[in-house]
């Protein structure tokens, strides 16, 4: 009993954490309708701040404290006014996303570039000498997790209920429109709502840190845990948000105890996927639900302008051309950064596909890479099968995991369709490092042969690069016709709008899994390439991350382009390689360029080019024609 009771304790402690996170998602999300995927960096941010001014510059606690907090406060500030609050109004909910994961890189990079790589810890705000309470074992520090959790959840409900600020927050949140109709600033109070968020993000790392390590990339830690407790207990709701983060943390500690520490992400994952399907609202939400109508969710989407004519098919071969004698001029690091860049290409067409033509959001591409570069690597190294069928086997398999997440995700829209496919990832990434046996857990998998046809083996940059670029192109060709015809069609229809569609006789449910299944498919063979590139695979190589540098390259380069993603994996793969003196910077740049193509070039950068070439005076040498379509 005294065990159960430390595990209890221990699983309210990290519950508190998580708690202070899915509050500041739920605020946000509550004025917005946004999910803030930015909101771990500001946790990360708020802890290194606070080892910087106490470690290296010798302040005393509460003032080093203090000031993190007042630091990590100004640069949500900062980031708030300059992107998520103009974007706010002419961005679709899932570009809004996507821009505060670009929010969250550029955080990332930033901590990589000032901290660098290595993992830092705080000292403990009262000793290390835990206290003894009935008998029971509480880490000091666990005191001041509690505390700051409670002080800061108190602090929120005081402010929303009982200052004039709050009760025009929750206004706001209730309905925009009335509430700019009656005088309030909602553009102001976003903002303040976005500062907020950085607050509540600052203590809970601050709370934390003396715990566990940092490094500049455990700010996804946080953000996934708090999107998965606030999906728990209710993203509209703050009280919800609680309950949900310290359910999470009791249900981690307890499977962490009674299954294994290997898979108790795993067990919390698949519990969250359960509240997904049977209570999408959330455990912990009020039964009275917020109305839809007026949280303006439904922002006009920007048409798609398509190249065709004469000069599509002249620009494509000139493209074709240098592409097929860059082996020849390049060099050999350059070489093998341009065959990654054409695997990952595969995968950002399946994106594509699902969330250019269809509008749905995937955040577990690397999910399916994963499934695709484990299963061809098992088999071949393991059983001695050829890569070729292992590459299929591969397919297979992923198919059947994407028919099984779309049926059961079929209800789920915006965010709630993003977290459960990131569930997916996440939820993949663990069984990966699980499996040890089989899947060599965190140290990967080694022995995987080059990959090979008939006999001929793909052993070289070179001839692996011919390989990937003639599957490249088979497969833009084969989509190119597919988003031609009625199929492609559909799947604009249904991305514009599903009720409008439906109406239209077109059966959404059988072209949104048909979708999926071309997405997850490509992740696949995407996945399997790149292990036989590597002969290696770990489970960071095709973690989540990977996922949002892929949507990264996507979004860089053009949405609904199909070709657009290359631009962006070529330019994401080759600048590091290219720029060597930079390469620690690339973290930052991808993120601060994904937030500019949202600012500026909402169309991607072969987008935006193609639709300043539509505006051409009509009597100017036009080589081929532009047409728009609706998406």
């Amino acid at each position: 009993m005294e065990q159960f009771a430390q595990i209890i304790i221990g699983g309210l402690l990290q519950g508190s954490v998580f708690a202070v996170i899915a509050l500041g998602l739920s605020l946000v999300f509550r004025v917005t309708g946004i999910i803030n995927l930015a909101q771990g960096g500001f946790c990360i941010l708020g802890a290194l701040t606070l080892y910087t001014l106490e470690a290296d510059y010798g302040w005393p606690v509460p003032l080093a404290v203090l000031a993190a907090v007042a630091i990590t406060t100004l640069v949500g500030l900062g980031l708030g006014a300059a992107s998520f609050v103009p974007s706010l109004q002419r961005l679709p909910n899932s570009s809004m996303l996507m821009l505060t994961a670009g929010l969250m890189t550029a955080i990332e990079g930033l901590a990589l570039v000032v901290w660098g790589s290595q993992p830092y810890a705080v000292p403990p705000f009262s000793g290390e000498r835990p206290i003894v309470l009935l008998g029971l074992r509480l880490p000091s520090q666990g005191l001041w997790i509690a505390g700051a959790a409670v002080l800061i959840i108190l602090s929120v409900w005081y402010a929303l209920a009982r200052t004039a600020v709050g009760k025009a927050l929750l206004a706001c949140a209730e309905n925009p429109m009335a509430a700019r109709l009656m005088g309030v600033d909602v553009r102001r109070l976003t903002l303040v709502s976005f500062g907020l968020t950085a607050l509540i993000g600052a203590l809970g790392g601050i709370a934390v840190a003396p715990i566990m390590s940092f490094q500049f990339d455990t700010g996804r830690f946080f953000t996934n845990a708090g999107f998965i407790a606030v999906a728990i207990g209710g993203m509209s709701s703050l009280g919800g948000a609680v309950a949900g983060g310290l359910f999470l943390g009791v249900a981690e500690q307890l499977a962490a105890a009674y299954v294994s520490s290997l898979f108790a992400t795993a067990v919390s994952l698949a519990l969250l996927l359960v509240t997904l399907v049977w209570r999408p609202s959330g455990l912990f939400a009020p039964s009275r639900q917020r109305r839809q109508d007026v949280r303006e969710e439904l922002r006009v989407h920007r048409a798609i302008v398509r190249f065709k004519g004469r000069g599509a098919l002249v620009g494509g071969l000139v493209v074709l051309a240098l592409l097929a004698v860059l082996p020849a001029i390049v060099d050999g690091g350059t070489m093998s950064s341009l065959v990654i860049a054409l695997i990952l290409f595969i995968a950002v067409l399946g994106l594509d596909v699902l969330m250019g033509y269809t509008g749905q959001v995937n955040l577990g591409q690397s999910g399916f890479m994963a499934i695709g570069g484990y299963t061809a690597a098992i088999l071949a190294t393991g059983y001695g099968l050829p890569p070729l069928l292992g590459l299929v086997a591969g397919i297979g398999i992923s198919l059947a995991c994407a028919l099984v997440l779309s049926m059961v995700t079929l209800r789920l829209r915006g965010a709630y369709l993003a977290l459960a496919t990131l569930t997916f990832g996440l939820l993949v990434d663990s069984l990966t490092v699980g499996l040890g046996d089989l899947t060599g857990g965190p140290s990967g998998l080694v022995g995987i042969p080059a990959f090979s046809v008939a006999g001929f083996a793909f052993d070289t940059p070179q001839s692996l690069y011919y390989l990937v670029l003639g599957l490249a192109l088979v497969l833009v060709l084969g989509l190119m016709g597919g988003m031609r015809s009625g199929f492609g069609r559909a799947l604009q229809a249904i991305r514009t709008d599903q009720m409008a569609a439906a109406a239209l006789g077109i059966n959404v449910v059988r072209y949104k899994m048909a979708a999926f299944g071309i997405c997850a498919a490509l992740g696949s063979i995407a996945g399997s390439l790149y292990a036989f590139d590597f002969h290696f695979l770990a489970p960071e190589m095709v973690g989540t991350a990977r996922s949002f540098e892929m949507i990264a390259m996507l979004i860089i380069g053009g949405e609904g382009t199909l070709v657009g993603g290359l631009i962006g994996a070529l330019l994401i793969t080759l600048l590091p390689t290219i720029f060597q003196p930079l390469a620690a910077y690339k973290i930052m740049a991808e993120g601060l360029l994904l937030v500019l193509v949202f600012q500026f070039m909402p169309d991607g950068l072969l987008g935006t080019g193609m639709r300043a070439l539509s505006r051409l005076p009509a009597g100017g040498p036009r080589p081929g024609r532009l047409t728009e379509q609706t998406r």
